[in-house]
């Protein structure tokens, strides 16, 4: 199983700024807690050790926060990769892939939640010879991500958002990632998508597998979602 994860945690959470304005968008107080320990906790459930935190807005939050815990957090040890201009998630990840070791790291954003069960995750990952995998989720309104298509688990297209409200399968914002072969396709210091500049643009020419699960799934960026977390984590399964 995978060892190191990579944590988005460098959004300005500008639709959350009505809520909240004094933390980066992952620090944000859900039931009492940092959004960010709910994915700290769940990672180490699954064997996680390092996780590389890609800061950006407001960094300093999140390292005065968890340097008070010896940055560590439930047997993970934690470092920082931090954005010095924006770099986009594509450009996020390859730079805090640097700090990585392994041929595989996994990838999370850091103002979700989608719980998948990790270990199948992988399996399937491993089964099907992926270079690349996403965690895919259908839900009932796939208009404020864009939808992702598969055809016998291999990701063939990826559709932009639309205005129009309806169902779909979505990328659920975790990734199996090889290290080696992302790094060769792009480029250092450089602002990119993942999903647009990498994933798309690579359909052809490297294997990349989705795989749909049904676990809970909930994205704090809009403040009436931020709100419904609150209730959510009351009951959240991996403390």
């Amino acid at each position: 199983m995978i060892k190191e994860a990579i944590i988005l945690a460098g959004g300005f959470g500008t639709r959350l700024q009505s809520v909240i304005s004094d933390v980066p968008k992952p620090m944000a107080p859900v039931s009492n807690e940092p959004f960010l320990n709910y994915l700290l906790s769940y990672l180490s459930h699954y064997g996680i050790t390092k996780a590389v935190l890609s800061t950006g807005y407001l960094e300093e939050k999140i390292r005065e926060y968890y340097q008070k815990k010896n940055n560590t957090w439930k047997n993970i040890t934690l470092s920082y990769s931090h954005e010095k201009k924006p770099l986009g998630t594509g450009g996020a990840i390859r730079q805090a892939m640097e700090q990585c070791e392994g041929e595989y790291v996994l990838a999370v954003n850091g103002d979700s939640f989608f719980d998948v069960n990790l270990n199948d995750l992988y399996s399937k990952h491993s089964s099907h010879h992926a270079q690349h995998t996403l965690a895919l989720r259908h839900v009932s309104n796939a208009s404020r991500y864009g939808a992702v298509e598969t055809k016998e688990c291999r990701i063939v297209s990826f559709k932009e958002k639309e205005d129009t409200q309806k169902p779909g399968t979505i990328n659920g914002g975790i990734y199996i990632l090889k290290k080696e072969d992302f790094i060769k396709a792009t480029e250092t210091g450089i602002n990119f998508s993942i999903e647009r500049d990498f994933f798309e643009k690579q359909l052809a020419q490297q294997h990349i597998y989705g795989f749909e699960y049904t676990g809970q799934f909930i994205d704090i960026g809009t403040p009436e979602d931020f709100i419904r977390a609150q209730d959510e984590f009351k009951y959240f399964t991996y403390r």
